[in-house]
């Protein structure tokens, strides 16, 4: 009777294991910085070096194995980077969009090989862009419209994106009259010298926003929202309660007193928002 009883034991002991093993591996940790998607195969990447007028500047481009296929015409999605220039933040974006189907291209607003080493040189050259909105606007069209000309992108269902400076900037091509379907400005800057007016304004836009911002205050949340509203526009607007600027950056660190700061659960759900809202604009 003991040995059956132990034999018993044990087998419950196995089958146990068995329904814990995949419960505690949905349990694992993943990526802060990138809400974990589903496996799929691994999208090809590569940098990209393009010309506006004499000047060169370089891209990260990340697309899914059916961008290769003839005939291929998928979503798209353009990336601008935050003030500290296009590096692995936003190209791990491009790698998680890619993995969702859409091709992805992070541009370069500075210059091929300008990047900010600190927060000083990151203001002078985010302000220098900034100050001139015709470079700005220049700038960020000609990345558009290289991702647009891709082979296996479908130029009717290409949207952009970006973080804090590139939030702003995502919001000046919306202003400016772009074909673009969509914007997306994750803590970015409402403010603007060029409203967007009805007749001009094509983009569907989203705006991700920590409600406790002190770089973008609630005056100018409330300039936005009416900017929005004159313009006729396809718009929300989310504010992220207990949130920052940069909410989505881990390397932000995550003491709010000092105006910018990580949210992992800003983070997360702005990352769902951003899904829901691609998929309704691309389906």
């Amino acid at each position: 009777m003991a040995l059956k009883t132990s034999l018993f034991a044990a087998a419950l002991c196995v089958a146990c294991a068995g329904l814990l093993v995949p419960v505690l591996a949905q349990m694992a940790p993943s990526d802060p910085a990138v809400p974990a998607e589903p496996a799929k195969t691994a999208p090809s990447t590569e940098a990209i070096t393009y010309k506006i007028g004499e000047a060169e500047f370089e891209g990260f481009l990340a697309q899914p194995a059916a961008a290769d296929k003839e005939g291929a015409k998928l979503p798209a999605v353009l990336i601008v980077h935050d003030w500290m220039g296009d590096k692995q933040f936003e190209h791990d974006k491009a790698i998680a969009l890619a993995k969702l189907g859409y091709v992805a291209f992070s541009c370069d607003m500075y210059g091929k090989g300008i990047r900010p080493k600190n927060p000083q040189e990151a203001a002078a050259r985010s302000g220098a862009v900034r100050k001139d909105p015709a470079v700005l606007r220049d700038r960020v069209a000609a990345a558009l419209k290289l991702l647009k000309e891709r082979k296996g992108v479908d130029a009717a269902k290409v949207c952009a994106m970006g973080f804090c400076f590139g939030g702003g900037v995502v919001l000046e091509l919306a202003r400016s009259g772009a074909d673009v379907a969509a914007v997306v400005s994750f803590h970015g800057g409402l403010a603007t010298t060029l409203p967007a007016s009805a007749e001009t304004l094509k983009a569907k836009v989203l705006v991700l926003h920590g409600a406790d911002d002190p770089f973008v205050p609630q005056e100018q949340v409330t300039d936005f929202m009416a900017e929005m509203k004159a313009a006729k526009a396809d718009w929300h607007l989310v504010q992220f309660g207990n949130s920052v600027h940069a909410f989505t950056n881990p390397d932000a660190g995550t003491d709010n007193s000092k105006g910018g700061a990580y949210n992992e659960k800003a983070n997360a759900r702005s990352w769902e928002m951003l899904k829901d809202f691609l998929a309704e604009v691309t389906g």
